[in-house]
């Protein structure tokens, strides 16, 4: 396990709700204190917490037959106050100021936004203030939720450049069948060249939250891609974070490649959000993908689809519908038109903001 400096710790529902689906203070506020204990040792923490819902469902009793999704809404949204507050008072006690910020996947696809939103958790962290983030769950619905808060921890991870993901969960990690079966053991070290260890992944979800170990581990092992050490540990154990600072914790190990410049490490979350797709020739698809550093020029652009404007991402692929990579537009659908299959034009997509799928 590396050194760590700025970490983002997501703690998943069914590591603060109980077997009856409701809150479980006692482990909230165990690990509370251990996040207090490392701010102390000079960490700067990112708290990426859920447990919303289990908080609603306590406080408010709703009809069998309402629409499930309506339920979801009225008991994410009840319980944010009741959890954020629950945190507050948790920390208070310990003289640590929080801060709450609730985030749409919106908030990321737009490179302005993202770099207010980034801008505002760094300003929080040099005041000594702890970032508590969840999802809007209330404005959030289908196609423009997270995966679950293990996507949102990644893409914050991510964004603010931190060097450590901590994913907390029910179970030690990865194991190499289910954890509940004899014979099951823990692989306790993930790296780029092994073998693929989805293989081993029950598809199972937990009965409180919305992704599987399955989720877990692609958002693990995208973090790691960009430079991250990811952490799949068990949330539900006594002293956890304590035994992450001392470098003795039980749990699966992501190591993590060369580090991604901030921009590439943006691009990278950016597959649900793009605006348009281009489609290369095989010239500029062999051009991107040599060890010598290219950017995108219309000469090799042969399709352009969607509207979208600067600053947006736009999806590659080649000739056959493959997908390349993905990129930030340096001008309009409208201009990229006019441009398209001409030499001597500015890129449309410039290296610092290109990123290429299995190249990098």
């Amino acid at each position: 396990m590396l050194e760590s400096k700025v970490v983002v710790i997501k703690i998943g529902s069914n590591v603060l709700t109980q077997s009856n689906g409701l809150p479980d203070l006692v482990r909230m506020q165990h690990l509370v204190n251990q996040i207090h204990g490392l701010i102390s040792a000079g960490k700067k923490i990112v708290l990426v917490s859920s447990g919303a819902v289990a908080f609603g469902r306590q406080s408010i009793t709703l009809p069998e037959k309402l629409n499930p999704v309506f339920k979801k809404q009225i008991w994410a949204a009840t319980g944010q106050i009741r959890l954020i507050n629950q945190y507050q008072q948790f920390f208070e006690t310990l003289n640590q100021p929080v801060a709450q910020i609730l985030v749409t996947k919106e908030d990321f696809r737009d490179r302005k936004h993202f770099l207010n939103m980034k801008n505002c958790i760094e300003a929080l962290l040099q005041q000594g203030i702890l970032p508590i983030i969840n999802e809007n769950d209330t404005v959030t619905i289908t196609e423009l939720m997270f995966t679950d808060n293990d996507e949102l921890a990644s893409l914050t991870a991510a964004m603010i450049n931190a060097d450590t993901l901590i994913l907390l969960t029910n179970v030690d990690g990865i194991f190499t069948g289910n954890p509940s079966e004899p014979g099951s053991e823990l692989i306790d070290k993930v790296s780029s060249g092994m073998p693929e260890v989805s293989n081993y992944i029950s598809a199972t979800k937990s009965s409180f939250g919305r992704g599987g170990m399955l989720t877990k581990y692609a958002m693990a092992k995208k973090s790691a891609d960009l430079g991250i050490q990811v952490i799949i540990a068990n949330g539900k154990r006594d002293g956890i974070l304590d035994e992450f600072a001392q470098k003795k914790l039980r749990c699966t190990w992501f190591e993590p490649q060369k580090v991604k410049h901030a921009a590439k490490k943006w691009l990278a979350h950016g597959a649900q959000y793009y605006k348009g797709e281009l489609v290369i020739n095989e010239g500029a698809k062999a051009s991107l993908t040599t060890s010598v550093i290219r950017s995108l020029l219309p000469v090799g652009i042969t399709k352009i689809e969607g509207e979208f404007s600067k600053g947006d991402i736009l999806l590659i692929r080649d000739e056959s519908g493959n997908k390349i990579g993905l990129g930030r537009a340096e001008y309009t659908s409208k201009l990229a038109m006019e441009r398209m299959g001409q030499k001597n034009q500015k890129a449309l997509i410039h290296y610092d903001y290109l990123y290429l799928f299995d190249h990098e």
